[in-house]
């Protein structure tokens, strides 16, 4: 039970900073949004670390991996951060649901793992669900509807790389270098966009980042408490804060096409989750 509770903490947690950014996406560039992401990550991450946990405070196994996962996140988050600037929070998250559809696609190649018939009709189903959503030839497909198909894409080899480092650094070193990755590459090019922050914008920037650090601090202690494949269809319960931000403070709700994409989308991911949970071929 308190792994559940940790985890859905964290779906509650990570959404508030997704509003603030597309509050923000309306004065600011999204470059500048998804730098105070990772550099606030920074900034709070560094001292937990150095207080609390020293001892794991050190290089890495895996820099390579590290550098590979930190370049997917940030590629990731900057895809996400447009697309909510353009299309409703719900809309997006939904259509960025698509990443465990990836992560069962690419893993005969990338993990060697097997994958069987029933797992491919799910993401077959999956697939269908985002066109749902889409609706392609009936509604016009924008650029922030395809960024957001794009974050799922990015995030699910995430997902894979994150898989292959699970194994060897801390995951709190990893959240780390994640954010120390992205706030260096967004250090070196948000100076092309930058736009001078008001007062209250300066704490929007700061409150994205510690949303995220939050968010992801409660994801790992969730994992302490139980494995990741257990705890991994919780994960679509973000949908559910998603939609309330997006209500109350944007006035978007989702139409009926997009909550039966939804559910297509999550039943293929939960039936997936299930079955790796199961670890045998099928």
């Amino acid at each position: 039970m308190k792994a559940i509770i940790l985890n859905l903490s964290a779906w509650v947690m990570l959404p508030i900073m997704d509003g603030f950014a597309k509050y923000l996406s309306s004065t600011l560039p999204v470059l500048q949004i998804t730098w105070s992401r990772y550099f606030f990550t920074v900034v709070i991450v560094l001292p937990i670390m150095f207080f609390f946990f020293k001892k794991n405070l050190k290089w890495t196994e895996k820099p390579k991996l590290q550098l590979i996962r930190g370049l997917l996140l940030f590629c990731a988050n900057i895809l996400f951060f447009y697309s909510i600037s353009v299309i409703s929070l719900a809309k997006a998250l939904t259509l960025a649901f698509i990443a465990p559809l990836i992560v069962t696609i690419l893993s005969p190649i990338l993990l060697n793992e097997k994958v069987g018939f029933r797992r491919w009709a799910a993401v077959i189903i999956g697939f269908i669900g985002s066109l749902i959503v889409l609706r392609p030839g009936f509604v016009e497909i924008n650029l922030a509807s395809v960024a957001a198909l794009g974050t799922g894409f990015l995030y699910g080899i995430y997902l894979i790389v994150t898989r292959k480092l699970h194994n060897s650094d801390h995951p709190l070193l990893t959240l780390l270098l994640t954010g120390v990755v992205g706030a260096i590459i967004g250090s070196m090019i948000v100076p092309a966009v930058w736009v001078q922050p008001t007062i209250t914008e300066w704490y929007m920037m700061f409150a994205i980042g510690f949303f995220a650090s939050i968010g992801h601090l409660l994801l790992i202690l969730s994992l302490r408490y139980a494995d990741a494949s257990k705890l991994a269809p919780f994960g679509y319960f973000e949908i559910i804060t998603n939609i309330i931000i997006g209500y109350y403070y944007f006035n978007h709700f989702p139409d009926n096409w997009t909550f039966i994409g939804l559910f297509v989308i999550i039943s293929s991911g939960v039936y997936i989750f299930r079955r790796e949970a199961l670890n045998k071929p099928n």
